[in-house]
């Protein structure tokens, strides 16, 4: 019980800190350009464009939310199941369709290296671990809420939701061979806050993203691994690089 509340009171730590980073960088480009008479404007005209395209780089921070069955804790069961947060990578492209002067619609599909671990406890001592290393194509909409310019800065806020589909799926289907099986798909709530600044070519926007998979992605199987588990969905908070 403690251990999950430091993993967790940690992980919303990192969050904030990661936040703070993003917030500090406006901060003091603000100042900067509070202490300049005279700044150029780099890339006046970008907004005069209906569509912007890019591409994107991305470290996931990722883990399982578990819900335990009426099941959970019959004797030859495990009296703990937890998922650790793992990093994972993921890359893809960035579509921007301008709406209004402080509305775009956005969509960053991509390809998501994962690698989401379900870490299993047993009254005697031992511990099982059950490794879902998978390759997902993600595609989300989103409405995105920007700020007005400042010389070559601005801040933003999206929020949408995710498809996600796995393409390598290679495990065992049914009640036998003793594993852990999850669905293919997945369906995530998602939104977070971003910074951008112009340059002179291109524009760069670091962007935190939090997505809460709504869609519960367990296959349940009879096999002891799965006795104690009725739901697990899926939790991500993601630093997005997007350039632009």
């Amino acid at each position: 019980m403690h251990t999950t509340y430091l993993r967790d009171l940690f992980y919303l730590h990192r969050s904030k800190i990661i936040f703070g980073i993003l917030a500090l960088f406006m901060t003091v480009q603000e100042v900067k350009s509070q202490g300049v008479g005279y700044r150029r404007r780099h890339l006046e005209y970008y907004d005069d464009k209906p569509i912007h395209y890019g591409i994107l780089f991305a470290v996931p921070f990722t883990r399982f939310n578990i819900k335990h069955s009426n099941e959970f804790i019959p004797k030859d069961s495990a009296f703990v199941i937890q998922s650790p947060t793992n990093a994972a990578f993921r890359f893809g492209f960035v579509v921007n369709a301008f709406l209004t002067e402080h509305f775009d619609i956005r969509t960053t599909p991509s390809v998501s290296l994962y690698n989401r671990n379900v870490k299993f406890s047993y009254p005697s001592g031992t511990e099982k671990t059950e490794r879902r290393e998978s390759t997902w194509i993600e595609v989300p909409i989103l409405l995105k809420y920007k700020s007005l310019r400042r010389v070559n800065s601005r801040m933003y806020m999206v929020a949408g939701m995710t498809l996600g589909i796995e393409t390598n799926v290679k495990r065992s289907r049914g009640n036998g061979a003793g594993r852990l099986d999850t669905k293919s798909n997945d369906l995530s709530i998602d939104y977070g806050v971003g910074y951008e600044q112009f340059f002179e070519y291109f524009k760069f926007a670091p962007e935190l993203r939090f997505s809460h998979g709504i869609a519960n992605v367990f296959q349940p199987t009879k096999n002891s691994l799965g006795t104690g588990i009725s739901r697990m969905s899926t939790h991500t908070v993601t630093l997005y690089l997007n350039f632009e």
